[in-house]
């Protein structure tokens, strides 16, 4: 994926269990936990290339995140403070090879950041 596109989207839940089956459901998603994250499961749509999260919905976390690619989190947040935004959980590891981030714009809406290196064989 380039800079600027939706790599993810998390859903807040309250139902785990009940979210796999209504969304599996209605939108045909594969839906399934991975090792080390357990208890977030992960969704893909049929496109092999959109997919996100169902997150246990909380205080801070209670409508839908969309994630969006960059190059880099570090300039892109020195961007969003630079034109009025508001970084609220800053750049955090996912792995020795991804990261996440989450500001909220101008206009009230939060949206996360991710960024991924590429490994020597082509893959994220």
């Amino acid at each position: 994926m380039a800079h600027g596109d939706i790599t993810h989207i998390d859903i807040p839940v309250d139902d785990v269990d009940r979210a796999k089956g209504f969304y599996g459901a209605l939108f045909g998603w594969q839906i399934q936990e991975y090792p080390g994250y357990e208890g977030y499961p992960m969704w893909q749509a049929p496109n092999k290339i959109s997919g996100g999260g169902l997150a246990p919905r909380d205080e801070n976390f209670d409508r839908p995140r969309s994630y969006v690619e960059v190059d880099s989190i570090d300039d892109t947040l020195r961007q969003v403070t630079e034109l009025g935004g508001r970084v609220v959980r800053p750049k955090a590891e996912i792995s020795e090879t991804s990261w996440w981030a989450v500001f909220v714009d101008t206009e009230g809406n939060e949206i996360g950041l991710y960024e991924g290196t590429t490994d020597t064989d082509g893959t994220e």
